[in-house]
């Protein structure tokens, strides 16, 4: 039977932690699709390389507290931030229970490494690919779930609603072309973040928040969506395509920022958007489209435990991390606006959750504290899901009918040429925030 010829009790788009997690909480009893765009792993929750941050104790609190604060420009939602931290050993708890293996100490208990931003040390990590070892933990837990199908190349083209209540939504099959009408008695978004919309970025090409311009169209509000965080370490290439990432734990860990005559010129522990901007003023001072990374102080066993993934990679670009400086560049990289949530994943429709990069619950407010964001993905999405088991009604199967009825056909036939309006709708709504529009009131393409 065609698996998006069915009706689910839960559709949740996106494979990255937030998706995975979010199924992995739902009442075993639920039937739920979980999709994604291109492969499962095509996501950013898979490249994520520092770590993930993790309140050590209750004199920990008000430091991170702070630190996140402080980084979000003191526009973060504070319930938000402090739900997020008091949370934060359940997190690193369940994916320990999981089978995610952090680094240690000798004595077994967690090693933790320091991020800019950070007064203290408090990130767990696993090695430089934090992300995948828990993406990987969270994939293998869920493929043993028999309530949960996850299929992958399927694309979400529009939700499905009538009067501020989701019924589910409209995918393509992209290896068919067909479309499909799946229902449901919640949906819920998963969908990362936009980086793919622009152009030098470190997130994946297929991520351009096809979900916020289906929100905007259908009046779904939608927040700070120009709060788009440019990361201040991406490796320079001439290369086409997505950017890799130098992870901050290897300035955390003590590298340094040079510019074109070797010298330093910042403070490379401020918050990447005061690291960014420092980087950026040095390369326009400078004529140059760079500037240099240097770990070669940074003890070589040190760098090959913690960092064999960017020794690897810098290695095929031609540069020897123990012996040379190597170039980098600003790159867009973690999207801290999105489509409205609480703090239990809910959005301004009914039925209709968002959780991860692609929400904004107000917890990073302007810019991002570093590894932050697998925890607030990992934790919301669980609240989100614990709150549909909880709370689970059916559809009114009327309302249900009328809203398909209204489905209008023909703007499904042409994906590509919707996707790619979609793409641009982004990028105006974002031009149109940041000259101070209100997009829920002012911005809507039909």
């Amino acid at each position: 039977m065609d698996l998006l010829d069915q009706r689910y009790d839960v559709i949740i788009v996106g494979t990255g932690v937030a998706g995975l997690n979010c199924a992995l909480n739902l009442p075993r009893d639920k039937r739920v699709l979980v999709i994604c765009k291109s492969k499962i792993t095509d996501c950013d929750s898979y490249l994520a390389q520092g770590g993930i941050c993790r309140l050590k104790n209750d004199e920990d609190y008000d430091s991170y507290f702070e630190d996140t604060m402080h980084a979000g420009h003191y526009e973060n939602n504070p319930a938000a931030v402090d739900s997020m931290i008091r949370g934060s050993q359940e997190v690193i708890g369940d994916l320990v229970n999981l089978g995610v293996e952090f680094a240690t100490e000798a004595d077994g208990s967690f090693a933790y490494t320091k991020e800019g931003g950070h007064s203290v040390p408090r990130i767990c990590y696993h090695e430089d690919s934090t992300g995948k070892e828990i993406t990987t933990t969270l994939l293998r837990a869920v493929r043993k779930l028999e309530n949960v199908v996850l299929t992958e190349k399927v694309t979400m083209l529009d939700i499905i609603e009538r009067d501020n209540c989701c019924y589910g939504i409209v995918a393509l099959d992209n290896a068919s072309g067909k479309v499909y009408d799946v229902l449901a008695d919640y949906t819920v978004l998963a969908t990362g973040g936009l980086g793919g919309a622009f152009g030098n970025t470190t997130n994946f090409g297929i991520l351009k928040g096809d979900a916020l311009a289906i929100c905007l169209d259908h009046g779904v509000a939608v927040d700070r969506i120009n709060y788009i965080q440019v990361h201040p370490t991406s490796l320079y290439s001439k290369k086409r395509g997505r950017r890799f990432l130098i992870s901050e734990s290897v300035r955390g860990e003590g590298a340094y920022l040079l510019d074109k005559n070797f010298n330093r010129f910042t403070d490379e522990l401020k918050p990447r958007d005061v690291v960014k901007d420092a980087v950026f003023a040095q390369m326009k001072k400078d004529g140059t489209k760079f500037v240099w990374l240097d770990m070669r102080h940074i003890p070589a066993e040190k760098i090959a435990a913690h960092f064999p993934a960017i020794v690897h990679r810098c290695r095929e670009e031609g540069y020897d991390v123990f012996t040379q400086c190597i170039p980098v560049v600003p790159a867009i990289h973690y999207f801290m606006g999105g489509i409205r949530s609480d703090l239990k994943g809910r959005t301004t429709m009914s039925r209709l959750y968002a959780v991860g990069e692609t929400c904004c619950n107000g917890v990073h407010g302007k810019n991002r504290l570093a590894s932050n964001s697998l925890l607030e993905s990992l934790l919301f999405a669980k609240r989100a899901a614990q709150d549909i088991g909880s709370g689970f009604t059916r559809t009114d199967r009327g309302q249900e009918s009328l809203a398909l009825g209204a489905l209008d056909g023909e703007k499904y036939k042409e994906p590509k040429k919707l996707l790619a309006r979609y793409k641009n709708q982004v990028k105006k709504a974002v031009k149109a925030a940041q000259e101070g529009k209100d997009i829920n009131v002012n911005y809507k393409e039909n």
